[in-house]
This record gives C-alpha cells, structure tokens and sequence, in this order.
C-alpha cells in the first residue's frame, strides 16, 4: 500500500483566495484529502516587504510539512513570486531508508507557470495581460515565466492592489467593486490584449465582473484552474493518488477567524467548511 498516496494536498494563501484551488481540486481530484491554511490574519500580501513575505511563507511551510503531505500547493501568486525558492528550501524532510538518512523533497507547486503555460495555449495574438498584487506586479514573474515559453508573446502587467480585500469583504459585485474594476482595467484595455491572466486566486472570485468589463473576446486565465491541471498530471505521473475512494477529509486553517471567512468560503465551495481550526505562529 503506497502510503504517501493516502496522505493530504497542502494548499496556503494570504486569506480566503486560495479556495478558488481548493474547488478546482475539489472536482478535478474528487477523492484526494485536502489541509488548507489561509492567513486570514496577515492578508493582504500583496503591499507588504520581500522579507515579510518570505518570513511568512516559511512559518506556514513548515506548519504544513508538519501535517505530512504530500504535496504543496502555493495558491497564492505573491508567495510564488517572492517566496518560492524559500518554499522549495524548507519542503525536504528527511526520511529513514535502509538506515541511511536521506532526504525527501516535497514536491511544490505554484500557480505562475501553471497559468503562464495556460496563456501561451489561448492567445492568439500573443498579447497578454497580467493583474496581480503590486508585490506580485513589481516582480516581474509572470513575464518572466511567459517569455521562458514563448519570446515573442507581448505582456502589460497590471496592479490591482484593491482588488483582495474586495473579495476578503465579500463584494464579488459591488457597485464600487465595478467602479474600481474598470479605472483598473482601462489600461489593460488599451493594450488590446486577448488573454488576461487573473493573477492572484482572489481574482477568480471577480471572474464574471472581469469579463463583463473586459469583453468576450478577452480569453481570461483562471490560476486556480491551471494549478488543479498541474496537480492532477502530476499526481499521475508519480502515481501518488488516493486509491482509497472514501470521503475525502478536507480539513481547514486559518490565522484568524473572521465570520465571513466561513460565510464566503461555504458560498463559494458549495459547501459546509465544517471545523475551522485557529493557527498563532
């Protein structure tokens, strides 16, 4: 029996983000156990240092390899752009083989190059758009990961710092929401882009005002999507799937417990959160 393949997905963000990933492996990966952490107490990410960023994704890293997944999920773009070499880094955890101390490395996921790869599919006039975080913007990652894949693709990145503790509050469809969704947008407009990589997994949540605003000519690259695509081909190919086809247990953690993570969240997942358990570092 392969054990590790019984063991959960780890999946962290900023807040209330991230379960945008946790639906799209919900019904890409309906039997697979998933832990969740958001960092309801930090969000938003987008505005704070390089080094905060870091020192908070090795505090839930290491939180999370403690539960002993098997694989980690960063959901959120900020953490990926910024953080990500950090993740890698504190994601090897030794292992016990034939009394020599070796060292596994979990594998780790991120939502960059997953809806990098997902952009240079849809375009067809190779100019693509990105909005994001400012941390996540000023990185420059998503450029980086698209030109990797394809030189000559065009890309107008974008920051939409308002746009996370939008969501956070729950106005999906504001009036004010779509008054700062098009001043945001205008740009992006004018660079007559036909791609719109939604880069931050808040974003998804925004999906039907985006598109209203950008019009349907304008393919939008849902991260939350690309990142359960990317988990299940790898699940395959390491043949770590849950073969135990029982009720998968999803188990969530937050830094604090605001009422409208548990509001939103069972809004948007369909579903009852069940416990939500509190996490301090």
């Amino acid at each position: 029996m392969n054990t590790k393949a019984n063991r959960a997905i780890g999946v962290f963000d900023s807040g209330i983000g991230g379960l945008t990933v946790v639906r799209a492996l919900m019904e890409r990966l309906p039997f697979e156990n998933i832990i969740y952490f958001g960092d309801t107490a930090r969000v938003p990410y987008g505005v704070k240092s390089v080094e905060t960023i870091n020192r908070y994704a090795a505090q839930i890293t290491e939180f999370l390899i403690q539960k002993d997944v098997k694989m980690l999920i960063v959901a959120c773009n900020t953490m990926a752009a910024v953080a990500h070499q950090t993740i890698i880094d504190l994601s090897q955890v030794p292992v016990a083989f034939a009394y020599q101390k070796l060292v596994e490395q979990v594998p780790v996921l991120e939502v960059i190059d997953a809806s990098a790869r997902m952009a240079i599919q849809h375009t067809k006039t190779k100019s693509i758009g990105v909005i994001g975080t400012p941390a996540t913007v000023n990185s420059n990652a998503y450029a980086r990961a698209i030109h990797l894949l394809d030189k000559e693709a065009k890309v107008f990145s974008h920051a939409c710092p308002l746009f996370v503790p939008l969501v956070e509050e729950g106005w999906f469809d504001h009036p004010a929401t779509k008054l700062i969704a098009q001043e945001y947008l205008k740009q992006v407009i004018a660079e007559q882009v036909d791609t719109l990589v939604l880069g931050c997994t808040h974003y998804p949540l925004l999906k039907p005002l985006l598109q209203d605003i950008m019009g349907k000519s304008v393919t939008l690259i849902d991260s939350a999507e690309a990142m359960a695509d990317i988990a299940a081909d790898l699940i395959d190919q390491q043949a770590i799937g849950n073969q135990n086809h029982a009720v998968p247990e999803y188990t969530f953690y937050v830094s604090d417990l605001p009422y409208r993570f548990q509001t939103i969240g069972e809004r948007f997942l369909g579903r009852t959160l069940g416990k939500i358990e509190l996490v301090s570092f």
